[in-house]
């Protein structure tokens, strides 16, 4: 895959000013204690929707395991509070798991049922490219299911993520074969510098 040249992207932080909906929204490191919220957002999406290939919802240990797992990794998993209710979620994972892919990371981020259009998941995701940005990586990923998935599409393409590819049917949800669109943006430097350790 080819690397997004970092100067043709806006950073993060450049674009935190621009949310205008999700002005009351706190975008926090979330606990354990924020999982039962998370499994209500994440199990709608499983039994509702195709951005997840998943198909029986996890439980909440099980989102709380999810959760210690990217924590051991040092990666960001970051929550939308909103009036004390968690309204949406996102976080980063590494790509793949082989050596070669670890300045890689792979994006992941819910919104509750009708918050969407809001400026939440543009919140989110802004804050966790910025967190991902202090660490060492290199490039974001984004894998989202169905191409008529145009709000996640569009999420990503404001932050500056760019088309990277189609995997043509191949998940099978709901009686139907579905499209995964790749998208990718540089973090900090991207590909242009050698990683430091």
């Amino acid at each position: 895959m080819s690397s997004v040249p970092a100067k043709q992207v806006p950073s993060a932080s450049s674009l935190a000013s621009r949310f205008t909906d999700a002005a009351h929204a706190i975008v926090r490191d979330a606990t354990p204690s924020d999982m039962e919220a998370v499994q209500r957002i994440y199990a709608y999406h499983v039994l509702h929707g195709t951005a997840t290939f998943e198909e029986q919802p996890p439980d909440v240990q099980e989102m709380q395991s999810r959760l210690a797992q990217v924590r051991e990794l040092g990666t960001p998993w970051l929550v939308a509070d909103l009036d004390g209710q968690i309204v949406g979620y996102c976080y980063a994972a590494l790509y793949r798991p082989r050596a070669a892919y670890r300045y890689t990371l792979e994006d992941s981020i819910y919104l509750a049922e009708g918050q969407t259009g809001k400026g939440l998941g543009k919140a989110l995701l802004a804050a966790l490219l910025e967190r991902c940005e202090q660490g060492p990586w290199r490039q974001m990923i984004a894998a989202i299911g169905g191409t008529n998935n145009v709000g996640s599409i569009a999420l990503h393409r404001s932050l500056g993520f760019s088309h990277a590819g189609t995997q043509a049917a191949t998940g099978y949800k709901f009686k139907q074969w579905i499209d995964v669109v790749f998208m990718q943006r540089a973090l900090g430097e991207g590909g242009s510098t050698p990683p430091s350790a």
